[in-house]
């Protein structure tokens, strides 16, 4: 059988990602944040783009600047400091021309501003005008040239102290074994060099860092506290274990000493820090500006897209009229412009595509959970993404895009547009109705913080009053539940004194 070429026609429709669809896809999951980043890049980029409301802050300082430039206090200063002759030559001359010279010399015999704030209570604190916070390291280092270290202790202070996490601990990531091994061999002493270099910066404040673990951690404030031989000493070497599951009668039985004693010393372990260095941690608060604000007038609530800080991108009127007027034909210019025209107006069609999308989400959200807006956190009901997605005649894609990294502020406080999508957990007595998971989640806190300390309540106990109060739920969710929370188990939780 011989084979041959052959060519053929054929239509077929194709779904096609163009670049432009590929953007707007973009914008729809970008946060706040991202898409200033990105407008700001596209107005460098595309000199089409113009952002409306810098324009606006521009003509406003142009009009400013019209007018004389000199205000009346400058003008009564001038008139009291310069020479008569000078004065009356800046008085005769047009308002917008100024004796510079005679000013200026006047103006450098002047006595200095004085340094000192006054008493005004509005302004802030010379600390509050701080560029960042001083650094674990930095403040352990300027405590390390204060104190008699010697030249090789020296650089193996310098390895340990760059090898501190966020607790004040000297942990090598990916390092197994003891960790002044290698600062040993980073800085080239002998191992005892490295202890000695250790044993002294475990001194320096705060109390308790430097230690390689949680057990050298409290040891070093026990060798402080004068309690390193005690029983305090003995239950940080050998109980530490008993200790975290708050089993005190094991610990007295091992050491033959009575609880009462037990207790008095785990208080004042209690006392410790076990993390010394997070006093100097580094973590800004993150504020949030939220992308839509959702009010109450009257009985009825008001979805209002937040708007403002995002820059108004404008058409150049430059460009414009180049194409109008046939200019940037003769230059050679007008493909250029009209591309960057139609890449600069798909942006702004885009951005307020994105716009509308948020506003229409964030109405069915508030349509669906009108009971979380008036009452609460245990009011939200179950929502999934295709709810909403079939409310607003959209994909469920295009639903879980728009909620991503989106905040909205509520009555009830500030929520990502995603706290509002809940599974459901049934209720008891076969009704067919649902509860939403956050409001288990906010029952299981309540009954949490209203347990007595002593006898905290188990899982399977948090199940049967959860069951009491009409919500149908198995013990391993409410132990996820619980986790997700960040609540310890009943056995962590419980307070012996």
């Amino acid at each position: 059988m011989g084979l041959e070429l052959k060519q053929h026609l054929r239509m077929q429709q194709s779904l096609v990602m163009t670049p432009q669809l590929q953007q707007a896809i973009k914008l729809l999951q970008l946060s706040r944040m991202e898409l200033e980043s990105l407008i700001r890049d596209e107005i460098e980029q595309n000199p089409v783009l113009e952002d409306a409301t810098s324009s606006v802050e521009q003509d406003r300082l142009e009009a400013v600047a019209e007018k004389p430039s000199i205000d009346r206090f400058e003008e009564a200063q001038l008139e009291a400091d310069a020479p008569r002759d000078a004065t009356e030559q800046v008085k005769t001359d047009s308002p917008n021309e100024i004796d510079w010279d005679n000013y200026l010399n006047n103006y450098q015999l002047a006595p200095p501003t004085p340094s000192n704030r006054g008493l005004s209570e509005e302004l802030p604190s010379f600390e509050a005008n701080l560029t960042r916070a001083t650094s674990l390291e930095e403040h352990l280092m300027e405590q390390v040239r204060l104190a008699d270290f010697t030249d090789e202790e020296k650089r193996v202070a310098e390895y340990v102290l760059g090898n501190l996490d966020d607790n004040g601990y000297f942990r090598i990531e990916g390092h197994e074994g003891d960790p002044l091994i290698s600062a040993a061999a980073e800085a080239g002493v002998s191992l005892s060099v490295a202890h000695r270099a250790l044993r002294k910066l475990q001194t320096l404040e705060p109390l308790g860092v430097c230690a390689r673990d949680l057990q050298e951690c409290l040891l070093i404030q026990a060798r402080r506290w004068g309690e390193e031989n005690t029983l305090v000493g003995q239950i940080i070497r050998h109980h530490l274990k008993h200790l975290e599951t708050k089993n005190l009668k094991a610990i007295a039985r091992d050491l033959k000493v009575e609880l009462d004693e037990v207790i008095e010393a785990v208080k004042t372990i209690a006392e410790m820090n076990p993390k010394p260095g997070r006093e100097f941690a580094r973590d800004e608060p993150q504020y949030i500006t939220p992308d839509v604000h959702v009010y109450k007038v009257g009985d009825e609530y008001v979805v209002v897209v937040n708007d403002d800080g995002l820059s108004k991108l404008k058409i150049s009127s430059h460009y414009r009229d180049a194409l109008k007027s046939g200019e940037a034909k003769a230059n050679g210019a007008k493909d250029f412009i009209q591309e960057k025209l139609r890449s600069a107006q798909w942006l702004i069609r885009s951005i307020h595509q994105r716009q509308r999308t948020i506003y229409k989400v964030t109405e069915s959200i508030v349509k669906f959970q009108r009971d979380f807006l008036d009452k609460g956190v245990h009011e939200l009901k179950p929502l999934i993404l295709r709810d909403v997605a079939e409310d607003i005649g959209m994909h469920e894609s295009t639903v879980s895009r728009v909620t991503t990294n989106k905040y909205v502020h509520t009555p009830q406080g500030i929520f990502e547009l995603k706290y509002f999508f809940n599974s459901g957990i049934s209720k008891t007595g076969g009704s067919g109705d649902e509860v939403a998971s956050e409001a288990v989640k906010e029952e299981i806190k309540k009954l949490v913080a209203a347990e007595d300390p002593s006898k905290p309540h188990s899982d399977q106990k948090l199940v049967e009053l959860l069951h009491e109060r009409g919500i149908e739920i198995a013990r391993r969710t409410v132990a996820k539940y619980r986790e997700m929370l960040g609540i310890l188990p009943s056995s962590k939780r419980k307070k012996l004194y």
